[in-house]
This record gives structure tokens, sequence and C-alpha cells, in this order.
């Protein structure tokens, strides 16, 4: 058995079913959490800045193709260019 250091709800978790550094839920609260111990089971409110650097991260991927589709369009009026 686990507490949540949320809410301090009792949370059933084995110590050969989980890892150090492994996430799961608090099935009370909701809350992430972060297994720091496994023997005994000990828990910590999970980081939530990893998931915003993941977003970032993506954002800026999703900007680097919309860079890279305006290329594609200057390309083509290039070609236009050409044309006449």
């Amino acid at each position: 058995m686990a507490t949540c250091p949320e809410c301090d709800a009792e949370i059933e978790v084995d110590e050969f079913d989980v890892d150090k550094g492994d996430l799961i839920s608090c099935p009370e609260c909701g809350s992430n959490l972060e297994v720091t111990s496994t023997s005994p089971v000990e828990l910590e409110a999970a980081d939530d800045d990893d998931d915003e650097d993941d977003d970032e991260v993506e954002k800026e991927e999703e900007f680097d193709e919309e860079d890279g589709l305006d290329e594609s369009d200057e390309d083509e009026s290039d070609g236009e260019d050409w044309e006449e």
C-alpha cells in the first residue's frame, strides 16, 4: 500500500509490479504520481514540466513543417516566373 501525497488516499500498488520512475494515477483524485521508491513503495507528485516540454517540442515541429510548406509555395511561384 502507498499513500497519495495529494489527497492521502491509500493506493494499492504491488512493489513487484512497478519500477522506480514509473508514473501512475491516483484513482481518488486523478493526480499523476511518480514511484520514487519500490521497497516500500513511495509516491511523489509527478512533474508536469515534462509534459509541457513535450508539447513545446511538438509545437516547434509543427512550425517547422509549416515553414517547409511555405518554402514549397515559394518554389511554385518561382516556377510561374519562368513560364512567363
